[in-house]
């Protein structure tokens, strides 16, 4: 278990522990000693601040000075408002009379910890978390014997901590979690008086962890992920630790005694985090923890039932039982959950069989997909007002789908055996966000009501019997971004009666395998250049990542890419695609394909399509996978596909295709089965020579060209002035297409080639 889901509750820790001992009591705009805010301008333009931190307030409102002699003594700049070099040089360094000094959370470009840090000898503060502080730790700020907090978390520092922690017994707070310290932990560590709150978690540090702590004010301990290769006894040597409310063991081993010893443990533990802790049985002394509000036993090898005492600790409100091999539960299903004060539970990846139990009363996110329950989905579940995810998926439910999906905001039903109808019941202002019903039995048609569900951005509905027309009314949704009817009875034309068709925010269309009729007319893409299917700017990396610092969730995704056909957890948020393969359309594709610019995946295979591969995909300047397969496309592969630098997979086989295949392009390095079920096709790959010069005459070539550049033109102009966008697609005909074939995102993440 990373410490990042805790790193709120981690900071809340250390914020009601740690008092700052000031005989200030200034705010910004108090005076200060000129030379000591020549100092502070002087530091501030050593560095480049972001556009939301270049004022001046903002600046001074992270500084105090002393009221008599005006010299600084706090100075808080955290959050991201300083990026550069921070030099032994600096004028930091000037301000001798520092007591606290916190600059976590800045851009200080993998920089090394700065030796002048020695000279601020009346620090008592130091944080300097998440920098990119790199090397090692510098002997100097031995000097800093003041020091009551010292944080150094989430940089890549490295060394030894015996020599940097030496005779600190006055240390309060200790964080030097995520780095690369190595070496034997300092056994000293463990007798300081004062210390309250010590953090070595992910470190190279080894133990052993043998002998009892003396750490009477200790209250927050993280071990976590350590070098520790002995087995730990857990309750010799942390039972003494009577005032600690949070401990975090996870990733070392525990003894098996320990583990199921009844020995009153430390009742004001609030935390405990015990995940790959290789536990076999469900940990006894945690009954005694009255005051336990989070535990976590994921990630280890626990069988049989879950105790029913548990679930009648009074304050529990976080469980996280995932990846162990838990059967079922211990007393009435009716009640042994339903009374318990628990809002996050996670009970996935376990063996659990047999009906599900009713769920907690005050239950939030509940996940309990990948296990072997049967029976309904209890009709309690509507009950549950707070619930705000709810994961069943690949489970054996049977019946009908619950009728309240419109009150919960992530709904996972996937791989059940669940028949009926979707409940046509989404409420006007429903809050869900994403629905996932496939791989089921479910009948019936979409339900109209998902419009009233304007905040929607998932919906998949793949491998059913959904017997309907294609959806064009769910363009009204302004959020919507994937949208998966794989294999299902999905008919009819797929291009709607008025106008081109256009979903706002759309990124991967998946309607494959149903029996979908009819052509697309030259403009069916037309209208998605708003969007070009590009992605938001978005700080999350994946698609319908919902976690948060208690809960994870991500929406799944069966995707087609490169030929290959898997399952994928983790889909980037820049990946679009479109899917329209194994259905019944025909006709041309469509030149307007061009205008998808940021497209990374496209299959039309098995189709009737005909005419010409399009020139214009030359545009489609990011696609990556490419499968045209089986349809009656005849003509060239056109050469200017050469232009796609990031094409990795082309499917052209089993068409009428001829001519020589493009030459000296990344084109040739895919399969010859690519290319085989194209009699008139020749060359590389193919074992077939081309014996015949290209043939192609220079009007046609000026046509197709024309073709590319008149639908670049319709993107430049379409709503202002149709005919003057035409006239530039006209002039600059007389010109190479390549001059419009823009590389766009050259630098971008890369990553889609593992999905």
């Amino acid at each position: 278990m990373s410490n990042s889901r805790f790193c709120l509750l981690s900071l809340v820790s250390i914020l009601s522990l740690l008092i700052i001992t000031t005989t200030t009591n200034l705010v910004a705009g108090q005076r200060c000693h000129p030379d000591q805010t020549e100092t502070l301008k002087r530091f501030k333009n050593e560095f480049a601040f972001s556009s939301s931190c270049t004022d001046d307030t903002h600046f001074l409102s992270g500084v105090t000075c002393d009221n008599v002699t005006g010299a600084v003594t706090v100075l808080k700049l955290p959050g991201g408002c300083l990026r550069g070099t921070l030099r032994d040089n600096s004028s930091l360094f000037e301000l001798s009379h520092l007591r606290h000094l916190n600059l976590s959370f800045n851009n200080f470009a993998s920089s090394p910890l700065p030796s002048s840090f020695g000279q601020l000898h009346n620090l008592e503060v130091l944080l300097l978390s998440s920098n990119g502080f790199l090397g090692q730790v510098p002997s100097s700020l031995r000097n800093l014997t003041k020091l009551t907090q010292l944080q150094l978390a989430h940089n890549k520092l490295t060394g030894d901590l015996t020599s940097l922690l030496q005779n600190r017994t006055s240390l309060v707070a200790l964080d030097v979690s995520s780095n690369e310290f190595y070496g034997t932990i300092p056994s000293f560590l463990f007798t300081m008086p004062s210390l309250s709150f010590l953090d070595l978690s992910e470190n190279h540090l080894s133990g052993p962890l043998e002998t009892p702590f003396s750490l009477p004010n200790l209250r927050v301990l993280k071990l976590s992920y350590l070098n520790i290769t002995h087995q730990l006894d857990l309750i010799r040597v942390f039972s003494s630790l009577k005032s600690l409310t949070y401990l975090d063991l996870s990733g070392i081993s525990l003894t098996p005694t320990s583990v199921d010893s009844d020995i009153n443990f430390a009742k004001s533990l609030r935390v405990l985090l015990l995940s790959e802790c290789n536990i076999y049985e469900f940990p006894r002394f945690v009954k005694s923890l009255t005051n336990l509000e989070f535990l976590y036993l994921s990630d280890n090898r626990i069988k049989g039932n879950v105790p029913d005492w548990l679930w009648t600790l009074p304050h529990l409100t976080s469980l996280n039982l995932y990846n162990n091999s838990f059967t079922g539960f211990e007393g009435s299903l009716d009640h042994v959950l339903a009374n318990s004060s628990v809002q996050v539970l996670d009970m996935a990846y376990n063996c659990f069989n047999g009906s599900f139990p009713d769920p907690p009363l005050f239950i939030i996110n509940l996940s309990a997909w990948n296990n072997s329950f049967t029976g309904e989905i209890p009709l309690s579940t509507c009950n549950r007002t707070f619930l705000d995810v709810l994961d069943l998926s690949y489970n054996n439910f049977t019946g009908s789908i619950p009728p309240c999906l419109g009150n919960i905001n992530i709904v996972n039903l996937r791989k059940n055996k669940l028949e009926g109808n979707i409940p046509d019941e989404f409420h006007i202002g429903a809050s869900t966000q994403t629905l996932d019903v496939g791989y089921n039995q479910l009948t019936g048609k979409l339900p109209r009501s998902l419009l009233n569900c304007t905040l929607l951005k998932f919906v998949s509905v793949d491998h059913n019997r959904i017997n309907d027309t294609f959806p064009f009314w769910l363009k009204a949704l302004p959020d919507l971004k994937v949208l998966t009817l794989r294999s299902n009875r999905f008919h009819g034309p797929i291009s709607p009666p008025y106008g081109p068709l256009a979903f706002p925010k759309l990124q991967i269309l998946e309607i494959s395998h149903n029996r979908f009729t009819g052509s697309l007319p030259r403009n069916y893409f037309e209208n998605w250049t708003n969007t070009s299917l590009k992605p938001d700017d978005e700080e999350k990396m994946y698609m319908g990542d919902y976690s948060s610092d208690r809960f994870g969730y991500e929406d799944t995704l069966d995707l087609q890419y490169k030929g290959l056909y898997m399952e994928q957890g983790k889909v980037l948020t820049f990946y679009s695609a479109i899917d329209f393969s194994g259905n019944k359309l025909e006709g041309e594709i469509p030149e307007s394909i061009g205008l998808l610019k940021a497209l990374i995946a496209l299959n039309l295979s098995n189709n009737s399509f005909t005419g010409r591969i399009p020139m214009s995909f030359a545009n489609v300047s990011e696609l990556e996978s490419l499968d045209l397969s089986e349809n009656k496309l005849s003509g060239e592969i056109p050469h200017e596909l050469r232009r796609l630098t990031y094409l990795a997979y082309i499917d052209v086989s089993d068409n009428q295709l001829t001519g020589e295949i493009p030459q000296g392009t990344q084109i040739t390095g895919q399969p010859k089965s690519s290319f085989e079920g194209n009699l008139g096709l020749c060359g590389l790959p193919l074992e077939e020579r081309c014996f015949t010069e290209k043939t192609t005459s220079i009007e046609e070539v000026e046509e197709e060209e024309e073709g590319v550049l008149k639908w670049r033109a319709v993107a430049i102009g379409y709503a202002p002035g149709v005919l003057f966008g035409l006239a530039i697609g006209h002039v600059v005909a007389l010109y190479r297409p390549e001059w419009f074939i823009k590389s766009y995102g050259q630098n971008r993440l890369r990553g889609v080639g593992s999905l």
